[in-house]
């Protein structure tokens, strides 16, 4: 029987944790503590998400509006990749499939074909949110439309400072308590290494069933007391350091976050309500912090509104997130660049692992080992998608560049990409979190172009393929001018409170 959780650090891991478990435990009499210090900054700089934010806003039925509010947010439709294949190239990644088969011809393999007699339409023409996020355009899905055209997701651009304190006024609401203090130490049983309590700078020792680190890269008990290495992934993602500022708003916002390449790494560009978010993440091998710092400035339009905040981390994963009685979350579990916004969604999955396999009648190690089984699974097909983007770039001639686009990458990602540029066959490894239309953007967006495609295709007469492309265009663009513009959806929401 779990009868009290202790959850070490809040942030936006430790308050997503705190809100998700008072929902998931509600009417039981499992208490649950929060401790966190307010002398101990958090990262903060996570500003961007992917659809899965959603279900985890409506399994704790949050009201979108006033989420809105609270946070600051505009809507995403995805990430505007600039130069990432060669300098004055864009590519958008939706978060949506792209077109409609015909006669039972995957899209992507029909409009190879189409390409390969002449025809130049991008692929981006038949996405709905890339033709909405081009046009400053933004309008929910529609769950009844049983047009495949019209089936997409969305996201939430936002104050992460903000989501945590949202969710830490949900959480407090439903009866978790929040002590602000200092943890100084861990103790673990004697008998079997299991957390039995954390001393505070008051002196105090807390006692707890499960623990839940949240204390960031430090990784207080799963990595400092439990010693559970950090699997190291640098040689794969070298990117090791980030600086980060805020700057005032000298435009609408658009409804996607903007990644543009820089000599040694990329910029980040989220417009929230309030403020844009921007940062760089590079590699010091290639790039000293002042460097960096001076290209960032120089490349954000508007005032800076805060001071520059420098993070170095190491990309990588804990052996495994969940030891004994302790779970780790966010960025004790692992981290990985904020290249798609993963950060949060894998915060989530965390919590979603913690209540499948909860310990309600004991710590059961099958429980765990499937816990962390498909944990790593999770953290691996990420991996392999981020490094994708480094691995198909053009920028020939840059250091850093040539490096990344010459390293070998994990045997999982190099068989999908031989087999895509064999057949234009998108492999699957079981539930996947970038699903087949974020590969086809990458695809697509740094000009991949396979040996043959679907032969099927063949058999589609020219005239039928381009009226069937046609008319999925026209759809599309029709669909996009009813849309109302992106500053009119945030409007009707109202002002922060």
């Amino acid at each position: 029987m779990i009868g009290t959780i202790i959850i070490v650090g809040g942030g936006t891991a430790g308050w997503m944790a705190a809100a998700s478990l008072a929902k998931f435990l509600e009417g039981s009499a499992t208490r649950i503590h929060v401790i966190e210090s307010s002398t101990i900054g958090t990262v903060g700089v996570g500003e961007a998400t992917i659809p899965t934010i959603l279900d985890f806003n409506r399994f704790l039925e949050l009201d979108e509006a006033e989420l809105m509010r609270r946070t600051q947010a505009t809507f995403k439709l995805g990430i505007l990749f600039e130069d990432w294949a060669v300098k004055g190239s864009r590519f958008f990644h939706p978060f949506a499939n792209y077109g409609a088969p015909l006669r039972g011809v995957p899209f992507h393999d029909l409009w190879l074909r189409s390409r390969a007699v002449g025809d130049g339409s991008p692929m981006e023409d038949y996405c709905l949110p890339s033709v909405m996020a081009r046009s400053g355009r933004f309008a929910h899905p529609s769950p009844d439309n049983p047009n495949p055209l019209a089936d997409f997701g969305y996201a939430y651009q936002f104050d992460a400072a903000l989501y945590a304190e949202y969710l830490r006024d949900y959480a407090m609401r439903r009866g978790v308590e929040r002590t602000d203090a200092r943890v100084l130490g861990v103790n673990t049983r004697a008998s079997d290494g299991f957390i039995e309590s954390v001393t505070l700078d008051s002196g105090q020792a807390v006692s707890g069933d499960l623990f839940v680190d949240c204390s960031g890269f430090r990784g207080l008990l799963i990595g400092q007391c439990l010693e559970t290495p950090l699997e190291d992934w640098s040689h794969w993602l070298p990117a090791n350091r980030a600086v980060a500022v805020q700057s005032e708003s000298t435009a609408d916002p658009v409804p996607y976050t903007r990644s543009i390449t820089r000599p040694a790494g990329w910029q980040w560009n989220i417009p929230l309500q309030h403020r844009v978010g921007n940062g760089y993440v590079y590699c010091s091998e290639y790039l000293d912090d002042e460097q960096a710092l001076d290209t960032l400035l120089a490349n954000i339009q508007g005032e800076p509104q805060s001071e520059p905040n420098l993070l170095s981390f190491q990309t990588g994963m804990r052996e495994v997130f969940w030891q004994r009685n302790c779970v780790a979350l966010g960025l004790a579990a692992g981290f990985m660049e904020p290249l798609e916004s993963t950060s949060i969604a894998l915060i989530q999955t965390g919590i979603a692992l913690l209540e499948t396999f909860f310990p309600a009648h004991g710590f059961r190690q099958c429980d765990i080992d499937e816990a962390n089984r498909q944990s790593r699974a999770s953290y691996e097909k990420m991996r392999d998608f981020l490094i994708l983007h480094y691995k198909l770039n053009q920028r020939l001639g840059e250091p850093f560049w040539d490096d990344c686009r010459s390293m070998d990458v994990p045997e999982t990602l190099a068989h999908k990409l031989a087999v895509y540029r064999s057949r234009a066959y998108l492999v699957e490894y079981g539930t996947e979190p970038f699903r087949t239309g974020s590969w086809l953007s990458m695809y697509a967006g740094f000009d991949v172009v396979p040996e043959t495609y679907d032969r099927r295709a063949d058999s589609i007469s020219e005239s039928e393929l381009q009226q069937s492309l046609a008319q999925m265009r026209t759809i599309i663009r029709n669909a996009v001018s009813l849309a109302p513009e992106h500053t009119a959806s945030l409007q009707k929401y109202g002002p922060v409170d």
